[in-house]
């Protein structure tokens, strides 16, 4: 069973306002995307494995023209076409640079962010944040998916980066998204909440995990739960969901209720797992918790999903 309109109209998270016109039936029409990439108006997107890659000064563009992204280094055969601003016509592209992070610090015309950061500070509006999803995705696809899995050949880029083909035995490769579910998991008026240790010290949040070939989402969350925390879950419900671009996920958001109550943890998932009251998690919200727990930005997912179950929208 979905959720309701107005449960999903709350939902306000980072990365979802893409609006561009991905002209998916023209990338290959190497004359067009080729136009393209040659407009003055273009902007390119520039990164690293890690971060993106920006101009200094007082106004924060999103992207370089050709000849900055040149002049940076990067190949014109490696540029992926992201698509088309509708309000505008302009031309969005983004490609890798090939220099460390700590090279391009030292150039005073740049400024080298992280993409979390950039959300958590609202720096950009909606369509541009989201186009930097979309950027950083396919980036880091084509960084560590250079040679052909079939016989070991180095690809080639096609179809304006969507695409690549491998020139000794024509396997084509494409961009891959990996689906996870997260959950909020519920007894009555207590919530599941988990804390992996590479959060941020406090942060508790609910649980998730990678779906596995051959699953339903609702399986997936079942297993994930299991696995991680011990508990059993009955009824589970797609709530919502969420491109998460680190590296390539897309975030189904689920709640679902819990069968057993005993936790138990039995894998390296977590270092710690709890039941919260709607006190405590409230407590967590205001930062007013007796041992400093909280739960995660307002960016994620997981935020979402507590605030829903503590308002009582989901």
């Amino acid at each position: 069973m979905q959720a309701s309109a107005a449960s999903l109209q709350a939902m306000e998270m980072s990365f979802l306002g893409n609006t561009l016109d991905r002209q998916s039936t023209r990338r290959d029409d190497k004359p067009y995307i080729a136009d393209l990439l040659s407009r003055p108006e273009t902007e390119i997107v520039l990164s690293t494995d890690r971060t993106l890659v920006f101009s200094a000064g007082s106004e924060l563009k999103i992207g370089h023209d050709l000849e900055a992204a040149k002049s940076l280094g990067a190949n014109t055969e490696e540029m992926v076409f992201l698509g088309i601003r509708p309000e505008t016509g302009q031309a969005l592209f983004a490609t890798t640079l090939p220099h460390s992070d700590e090279d391009l610090e030292q150039n005073q015309d740049l400024q080298i962010l992280d993409l979390r950061t950039l959300a958590l500070q609202s720096t950009f509006n909606p369509q541009d944040l989201g186009a930097l999803a979309q950027a950083r995705a396919l980036i880091h696809w084509h960084r560590t998916h250079l040679f052909c899995s079939q016989c070991g050949v180095k690809s080639e880029m096609a179809e304006a980066g969507y695409r690549r083909d491998c020139p000794s035995c024509s396997a084509p490769h494409f961009p891959r998204t990996d689906p996870c579910v997260i959950m909020l998991i519920s007894d009555g008026d207590r919530a599941l909440l988990g804390r992996p240790a590479r959060l941020p010290e406090g942060i508790y949040t609910t649980l998730a995990g990678f779906m596995e070939p051959g699953e339903t989402i609702e399986q997936a969350v079942r297993r994930e739960c299991m696995e991680e925390s011990g508990i059993e879950v009955g009824e589970v419900r797609l709530i919502s969901n969420q491109p998460w671009p680190f590296p390539a996920n897309l975030m189904l958001g689920c709640v679902g209720k819990a069968t057993s109550r005993d936790i138990e943890i039995e894998d390296d998932e977590l270092e710690d797992c709890k039941w919260c009251d709607r006190d405590e998690v409230l407590k967590m919200v205001k930062d007013t918790h007796p041992e400093g727990h909280k739960i995660p930005p307002s960016i994620s997912i997981a935020y979402e999903l507590i605030m829903g179950w503590l308002e009582n929208r989901i």
